[in-house]
Order: C-alpha cells, then structure tokens, then sequence
C-alpha cells in the first residue's frame, strides 16, 4: 500500500501553480514528493520543483467529491497511475468513466512535463522520462487517444511490447486497420513508427520510437 500523503504534503500539492504545477516548500519537503513520485526537480537553474503528471492526479482527486468508483488507486506495481500496455493479468481498479478521467489526467500531465523539460518547451515530442519508460509512454499515447487495450483473457486490442532495440517498443493489433491507427497516434504523439513483418511468425507490428527533433 501507498503510504498516505501527510498534511503538510496535501497543502504542499495543493498550493502548486494552477498552470505550471510549480512547487514551493523547504528542500526537504519537495525531495520528500519527488521521492514519491509526485514532483520533479527541474535540471535547469533555479531548479525550482514541479508536479508530476501523477502529482497533478493527487491534487486533482483532492479537489474532488470521493465517488465510490474512485476511491482505489490504479492498478500497478508501485501504487502509481500505469498505462495499460494490454494483457495485464490483473485489470485497472477504475474501468469505466473514471478510467477515462484518469488517463485524460495522465496525459494531459504528460504534455506538461514534456513542456517543462523539453529544452524548447516542446509538447510535440517525447521528454526524456517518456525515453527512459518506453512501454509506459506508447501505452499511455495509445489509451488517451482511445485506442483498446487487449484484455488479459486474450480480448482483442493493442499490445505494447518492449524489443531488443534500446529505444524502440513494438506494438500489436488485431489487424492492418487498428496497426495502422495505432502507428497514425504514436506519429502525431511525437513518435517515429513504421510497420514491419516478423520474419519467423510474418506477424506484423508497429516499430516505435519517440522523436527527438
């Protein structure tokens, strides 16, 4: 389990910038969320501290009335908001429309980091967490834009998967027309993507990688 945000924390991630998520607190306050994974220290001076995309969520269900489709966390490993790169064993806690907010949540909080660590402010192209979370990152891309994810017992949908290329993910469909619109997401999402043939099973895939300029 999570361990719950202290009060001063709340207050912290509540105060943030409305627009920016710009943080203030004493140092030890900001390490403390950007050891949970709620913020991040910008690398350039002053290093001033910014939510993350999971940071933004916190706040936002704070400012929220509890529904009762809400009140469990997302399903991953580390109590954190996980994409879902299709097949899981265990499915999201949220289905429905509250999965819909919290992955319009997510991404909108991706395109905010991608503009505050981009060196020109670009949303248009990957940022470098999304480089160093490849599956995550497609994933997200993909269910944002509305795309299905395959169901852990073998539903038809997408499925993203980690190659042997250190900055590519490989993604899967049912068929041409979803592999096509699904390597058309990635492409306006600020990925290269480019369809191929596996040789051995002559399966066919989507090769992705994010752009860097």
């Amino acid at each position: 389990m999570t361990r719950p945000l202290t009060a001063a924390q709340r207050r912290l991630i509540e105060a943030a910038d409305p627009g920016t998520g710009r943080l203030k607190g004493t140092e030890a306050q900001l390490t403390a969320l950007v050891k949970r994974g709620l913020a991040f220290r910008h690398p350039r001076p002053p290093h001033d501290h910014f939510l993350t995309p999971a940071g933004h969520r916190a706040r936002e269900a704070r400012n929220e009335p509890p529904r009762q489709a809400e009140v469990e966390a997302p399903a991953s490993s580390t109590g954190v908001f996980a994409a879902r790169a299709g097949g899981e064993p265990v499915p999201p806690a949220a289905e429905g429309p509250a999965r819909t907010r919290e992955v319009r949540g997510a991404w909108q909080g991706m395109l905010e980091l991608r503009r505050m660590t981009n060196p020109d402010a670009s949303t248009e192209r990957p940022c470098a967490w999304e480089r160093t979370h490849l599956v995550q990152a497609a994933a997200l891309a993909l269910e944002a834009a509305g795309h299905r994810p395959a169901g852990a017992n073998g539903e038809d949908g997408y499925r993203v998967r980690d190659t042997p290329q250190p900055d590519a993910v490989a993604v899967y469909a049912p068929d041409a027309a979803a592999l096509r619109a699904c390597a058309e997401t990635l492409e306006g999402a600020g990925w290269q993507a480019g369809e191929y043939t596996e040789p051995r099973t002559r399966r066919r895939y989507v090769l992705a990688s994010p752009r860097r300029v």
